[in-house]
């Protein structure tokens, strides 16, 4: 059994940063990525951004250049970096770990006002 603890949500005005952290835990298991995504209301959910345990990161064309994913494989946490946060950033992010077996987290609520 994994669990995955997140957590740095919370509410910002437009241009502020926030930092989330997610954080693995459980029987052993081989990490191969983690990685951010996140759903709004009445949308789909959508990669934000992810990281391989090599360091290989991907982004989504809405977030790069303002967001940056880390990694402390040691810890087996990742880290998402919101900077100039923007009102259409508001949404339920969530962690996902992929191995073996996918893991989600229990989602966290990031609200941008304008």
């Amino acid at each position: 059994q994994v669990q995955l603890v997140e957590s740095g949500g919370g509410l910002v005005q437009a241009g502020g940063s926030l930092r989330l952290s997610c954080a693995a835990s459980g029987s052993a298991f081989m990490i191969y990525a983690m990685g951010w995504y996140r759903q709004a209301p009445g949308k789909q959910r959508e990669l934000v951004a992810a990281i391989t345990r090599g360091g290989v990161t991907t982004y989504a064309a809405s977030v790069k250049g303002r967001f940056t994913i880390s990694g402390d494989n040691a810890k087996n946490t990742v880290y998402l970096q919101m900077n100039s946060l923007k009102a259409e950033d508001t949404a339920v992010y969530y962690c996902k770990v992929t191995g073996p077996y996918d893991y989600w987290g229990q989602g966290t609520q990031v609200t941008v006002s304008s």
